[in-house]
């Protein structure tokens, strides 16, 4: 049974990830997420049943149009794949409970907004507001192991960090990762918030260091810091609880 649950959390999680590209790609350019259907960017047709089975129709047409034969974004597969993935890793970590949908409401946003900045290096302001309310009322319902007022702190402290540096560098943060991380705050709580970005910088610094040595970005490039902050958001969603204990083991 329990295999069997996992498999329909994976499938799904592929299907939404279909649609999490769909508002990824279409919302920062302000368009509709319903109209007009999927179609190829390059030639306009409209895609049919079989091109639109995640991740299956990418590998199949080796990542390009059947009619124009130009190359599809390999942000759609990743995006499909990613989603299955982290559905399928926050089944295995919370079985079947409330936290659960938390933590798929989490990994929802964060694929969305990835792919965005990812794209576009912009974080919606319309998603981070629909996702919003919904992490409220979560957290509200599925308080988790933490008390009210430390999600609640959470978020003034995601957000509070990212302001704080970007008034210190004048602009080397933007807003967007401000208001990412005031969401996620309320998801993680005030302790975890840090930890999240703690890591985003780590990851940020290590994988940026290893693209700007092998000359895939050019020195003083801007770069997307979305991406890190929801790993990082993710990591410690996950795992942040293990890594507090770990560091108060060292400092004893």
């Amino acid at each position: 049974m329990n295999a069997l649950i996992a498999c329909y959390v994976f499938i799904l999680g592929l299907v939404l990830g279909s649609f999490y590209n769909v508002v990824a790609l279409r919302v920062p350019a302000k368009q509709s997420i319903v109209k007009p259907p999927s179609a190829c960017p390059s030639c306009g047709t409209q895609l049919k049943t079989r091109d639109l089975v995640p991740v299956f129709s990418y590998l199949f047409s080796r990542g390009k149009c059947r009619h124009c034969q130009s190359k599809v974004s390999i942000l759609y597969p990743i995006g499909e794949l990613a989603t299955g993935l982290l559905f399928l890793w926050v089944y295995v970590t919370y079985s079947i409970s409330s936290e659960t949908i938390v933590g798929l409401t989490l990994v929802s946003l964060l694929v969305i907004i990835t792919i965005s900045d990812l794209k576009y290096m912009r974080i919606p302001n319309q998603v981070l507001l629909f996702f919003l309310p919904i992490v409220i009322l979560l957290r509200l319902f599925v308080p988790g192991n933490q008390a009210w007022w430390s999600y609640a702190l959470g978020a003034v402290v995601g957000c509070g960090i990212i302001v704080l540096i970007a008034l210190v560098t004048r602009g080397g943060m933007g807003m967007g990762d401000a208001k990412l991380l005031f969401v996620c705050g309320i998801v993680l709580g005030w302790s975890h918030i840090l930890i999240a970005f703690v890591l985003a910088c780590l990851l940020g610094s290590l994988l940026g260091g290893v693209l700007l040595l092998s000359g895939i970005i050019k020195r003083k490039q801007p770069i997307p810091f979305g991406p890190y902050l929801a790993a990082g958001v993710l990591i410690a969603y996950g795992y942040g609880s293990d890594l507090i204990q770990v560091y108060l083991n060292l400092l004893g």
